[in-house]
């Protein structure tokens, strides 16, 4: 891939100021605790390396270093109070919110996230915050261990090209540089198999720009391993294919640039290596940036393609824009000096969402593009894990762990206090159990007793509280009754029970 812009900055370390391959090269030794002191008082690294006279705009850059940003959107004030509510609410409850209102997720990323929350949603959206839920400490354990000098050189090379004139990168050693080299000196330990590839240094700087660094490490590992798998291997076998599904998709989106393109023989991996494997970090103005990274966290690597589709079309895709780039050379300087107003914001955005780009297209251009791979070039040498769309496939494919419930007891007993072993009975409740089959057993027996002798009444007696005349009652239907009682041999308990219960009363 083209080799990052670094030339404008900081100069590299001399013989005694080189990093070597661990994390304690990079904490200044006796030798330079004197300077330490005298830079203690200093704010940022801006200040530390000579900038102290120099202003950094919103987003932390110094100011007159990214040229004419453009018109930025400001959000109002209060519309950013409100939209901070509604995204710790998420938040709050994202388990719920991801399961059941995914949609609105995904409109409230194309707003655009607020500025104080974005590390954290960043977290949520690529799963990071699972990630290292999952993996207790293991950022540590690779921090604190020594890397390969293979790719520790390279990465140590790479540091002052990341961003030089962004105030966390400026200074040679500062604590920017520092948490860059153990974020990308872990991945080289996590994945030894990939190593390192320096288009994983600009985002992952992106990513320390908002979050601490073991965050910061677990979102890439997202980014590396399900957004975009395969990009960062040996042989880039996976940002090759994806450079024919954007041609081909490009055939769809503008005939006009899709031919020009086709005419002029310009592989699709000479210009969009750098926009997809770094994520348009190195291309777009930084608000730009952001927004299309809110929406690529919650819809996947479909933003990407979007955004390069926007930018082929509004370059190439009319006959007047290829009035001025008629051979090769002219439409490579034309796809690397963009038009700031296609890139601008408001515009780019509002483009990306009205694409109709969907992961359903994507996925069959890969199928057809895999084929042709297969067919010119062979079988994959890297089999990547398969790419994952988004913030909703990452969560159903790696749900958050569920905290265990644990019971609470219903009655609260006095600290000290034993309980029994389980299986055994206390003293109070076999008295308990004995007293209860006691009065039983002797409810039994009387109903036994009352069963077996009913009550029996002297002649001229009356049952109490009845008269004379009671004797006149149908003493031929309560015979017949009591008949059919006795020779019924189907009579159930039940009978004789309400049977007795009548008697009682009368």
């Amino acid at each position: 891939m083209a080799k990052s812009r670094g030339e404008n900055g900081p100069r590299s370390p001399g013989p005694g100021g080189s990093l070597s391959g661990t994390r304690e090269s990079l904490v200044p030794g006796p030798d330079a605790a004197s300077a330490a002191d005298e830079l203690s008082s200093l704010g940022s690294d801006s200040e530390a390396n000579g900038f102290a006279e120099r202003r950094t705009d919103k987003f932390g850059f110094l100011v007159g270093a990214q040229g004419d940003p453009g018109a930025l959107e400001e959000v109002p004030l209060e519309v950013l109070r409100q939209r901070e509510s509604k995204w710790l609410d998420m938040l709050n409850s994202w388990d719920k919110w991801m399961a059941k209102k995914h949609k609105k997720i995904r409109l409230r990323c194309q707003k655009g996230i607020p500025p104080s929350l974005r590390g954290r949603a960043w977290q949520y959206l690529s799963g990071g915050k699972v990630k290292l839920q999952q993996n207790p400490g293991k950022f540590d354990e690779l921090d604190l261990s020594p890397g390969d000098p293979k790719w520790l050189d390279v990465i140590e090379r790479d540091l002052h090209r990341q961003f030089p004139f962004h105030e966390m990168f400026v200074s040679r050693g500062g604590h920017g540089q520092q948490d860059l080299f153990r974020v990308l000196k872990a991945y080289t330990l996590y994945r030894p198999e990939e190593g390192y590839c320096q288009a994983q240094a600009p985002v992952a700087a992106v990513l320390l720009m908002h979050m601490p660094a073991e965050q910061a490490f677990w979102c890439l590992v997202q980014i590396c391993e399900k957004y975009l798998p395969g990009y960062y291997s040996e042989k880039l076998e996976a940002i090759q294919l994806d450079g024919e599904i954007l041609f081909s998709l490009l055939h769809k989106v503008s005939p006009v640039a899709y031919k020009h393109l086709n005419k002029q023989k310009i592989d699709p991996i000479l210009y969009m290596t750098e926009w997809f494997m770094c994520a348009f970090s190195r291309t777009l103005p930084w608000s730009s940036v952001l927004r299309v990274w809110d929406m690529f966290f919650c819809e996947g690597v479909k933003i990407l393609f979007r955004v390069g589709l926007v930018l082929l079309k509004h370059s190439l895709g009319s006959s007047e824009k290829l009035k001025t780039c008629q051979g090769q050379y002219e439409t490579m300087e034309r796809l690397r000096t963009l038009n700031p107003k296609i890139m601008q914001e408001t515009f780019l955005v509002q483009e990306v969402i009205e694409l109709p780009v969907t992961e359903r297209q994507i996925e069959r251009e890969h199928l057809i593009q895999l084929r042709k791979w297969k067919d010119t070039r062979g079988e994959l040498q890297y089999q990547s894990p398969p790419r994952l769309h988004g913030a909703k496939a990452i969560s159903e494919a790696e749900p958050a762990p569920q905290k265990a419930l644990e019971p609470s007891p219903s009655i609260r007993l006095p600290p000290g206090t034993q309980l029994p072993a389980p299986g055994t009975k206390s003293r109070q409740q076999k008295q308990a159990e004995k007293e209860h089959e006691k009065a039983m057993k002797e409810k039994a027996k009387r109903q036994k007793g009352q069963q077996q002798s009913p009550p029996q009444l002297s002649p001229g007696a009356h049952p109490q509280g009845l008269g004379p005349t009671a004797d006149l009652a149908p003493k031929t239907a309560r015979g017949a009754e009591d008949t059919d009682t006795k020779d019924s041999p189907h009579h159930s308990k039940e009978s004789l029970t309400s049977q007795e219960s009548e008697d009682t009363y009368l």
